[in-house]
């Protein structure tokens, strides 16, 4: 179990290495931590969360897991959720879904590699 784990976050790891020497990527990357800073900062000032709340609310919010044990009180505060999940999820889906390829092909690279070790 612990070994599947630590391969998957090695392949995660090379996924972002592979990532990083792409400006696109860079700049989802970018993005997405733009998007859950400014909405950590958003429900801080607005609804009053501590960091570590409105940090949560956030990112439950982006992956659309949505415990439902805080939400916004707040008509302001409601009204961003909307736009915020409109605009968060699809963007945080670009990222994940970049990431995802990288590792698809790492993954490949990684057979590509163990075969021709095996015929050679």
């Amino acid at each position: 179990m612990i070994i599947g784990l630590w391969s998957i976050l090695r392949r995660f790891g090379q996924a972002i290495r592979r990532g990083w020497t792409e400006p696109e990527f860079r700049g989802l990357l970018s993005l997405v931590a733009v998007v859950v800073a400014a909405g950590t900062v958003f429900y801080r000032a607005v609804e009053g969360w501590r960091w570590l709340d409105s940090l949560y609310f956030t990112v439950i919010t982006l992956t659309t897991v949505g415990y439902g044990d805080i939400s916004p009180k707040t008509d302001l505060g409601r009204s961003f959720t909307i736009v915020f999940i409109l605009v968060g999820v699809g963007l945080l889906l670009a990222f994940i879904e970049r990431i995802a390829r990288y590792a698809s092909e790492a993954n490949a690279e990684a057979r590509e590699k163990r075969r021709g070790t095996r015929e050679g």
